[in-house]
């Protein structure tokens, strides 16, 4: 079988979600030959229209428009198998929620022969070395999207802010793969420890996430709560004293300043608060954070437990105590699992901060 363009690599996308439809419709229209695997439901409705992608934000590509990419000029099938029949594969994209990680990784395993390497930019840091351990360590290259990316339905985003991807050196597929992403206007920079630049990463995810969801308060609310500004920053400060003594280094990634976000931690508060209630807010747009949308959209796990969760469970192989990210975690997952009903902490942060006492 044969797809219907022709370039240097050629690229298999799981998932025609927000990030893969952004990754893989951008390959696509810069001539890279792309195939995507989706569950059959949406596979025969972005065979029929295509992909639409809002990217009149980025410059660089000089358009008014939202681009189409035709149906015709990439391939989307509803199972791996069928997917693999367009093979070989040069590289493949992997950005699923990390409690997907583990059981697509079952998925995989059966064909782990005929795949590529997969570049991960699922957040948190158990992704990778789930993938490493089922299909092999040469089959895993660490990355990170801080782009952000609005869903507007199947195969259709837009580009809400242009920041980049990262890709950890090392693998003999990087510098590669770093060239073709970044000829597609991904802005794709190298970076030379992978687990500085996921736990960097990692760190900006935490802000405000799950104090929002367990609180149902907007960041705005989180931040303007003296008590809680201070939970926000006690937090990250743990994150962060982990990371010293796993001898990581705050790692600047793709238009995120990571490093100033650490520094600020060491204001006093009233300082520190106008930079931590931007970076909290920009990343989002006008949107709530991912573990309250996924709390108050019923879905029955949460990845407080593969962020604030790997903090903690690294804090306890480190020695270093993380009580906040304990609690934060630890109430999240019983709000998602329904152990407590959602209105238990609504709009009561004392109740929250009692618990600390």
């Amino acid at each position: 079988m044969s797809l219907p363009s022709s370039s240097e690599l050629k690229f298999l996308i799981f998932g025609a979600g927000a990030i893969g439809t952004y990754i893989g419709g951008s390959l696509v229209l810069a001539g890279y030959q792309v195939v995507f695997v989706e569950q059959p439901k949406m596979v025969e409705e972005l065979r029929a229209k295509g992909l639409r992608l809002d990217l009149t934000v980025d410059e660089r590509r000089k358009t008014k428009d939202a681009s189409i990419v035709e149906p015709r000029s990439f391939v989307i099938e509803p199972s791996l198998e069928d997917a693999l029949k367009y093979g070989p594969f040069d590289a493949a994209i992997f950005a699923l929620k990390s409690f997907d990680t583990a059981p697509a990784m079952e998925g995989l395993k059966p064909f782990a022969d005929k795949l590529p390497p997969i570049l991960c930019l699922s957040n948190g840091v158990d992704n990778e070395p789930t993938i490493a351990r089922t299909l092999g360590p040469d089959k895993v290259l660490y990355g990170t999207v801080t782009t952000a990316i609005g869903r507007r339905g199947p195969g259709d985003i837009v580009l809400e802010k242009l920041r980049g991807v990262g890709v950890a050196a090392g693998h003999p597929l990087s510098e590669k793969l770093v060239a073709a992403l970044d000829s597609a206007y991904l802005k794709c920079k190298l970076f030379p420890d992978a687990l500085s630049m996921k736990w960097s990463k990692m760190l900006t995810n935490l802000i405000s996430n799950p104090t929002s969801a367990i609180l149902n308060m907007t960041a705005a609310q989180v931040f303007a709560d003296k008590r809680l500004y201070k939970l926000e920053i006690d937090m990250l400060k743990e994150c962060l004293a982990v990371m010293e003594s796993m001898k990581l280094e705050v790692t600047d990634l793709p238009g995120t300043p990571v490093k100033a976000l650490a520094f600020a931690t060491k204001l006093p508060l009233w300082l520190s608060k106008p930079f931590l209630s931007k970076a909290a807010g920009s990343g989002r747009g006008g949107k709530m954070p991912s573990f309250h949308i996924d709390l108050y959209s019923g879905r029955p796990q949460s990845e407080v437990e593969f962020l604030h969760g790997a903090v903690v469970r690294e804090g306890k192989v480190q020695g270093i105590p993380t009580p906040v990210n304990h609690l934060l975690t630890e109430t999240l997952v019983a709000l998602t699992k329904k152990e407590i009903p959602l209105e238990e902490f609504t709009g009561k942060p004392e109740k929250l901060l009692s618990k600390l006492k």
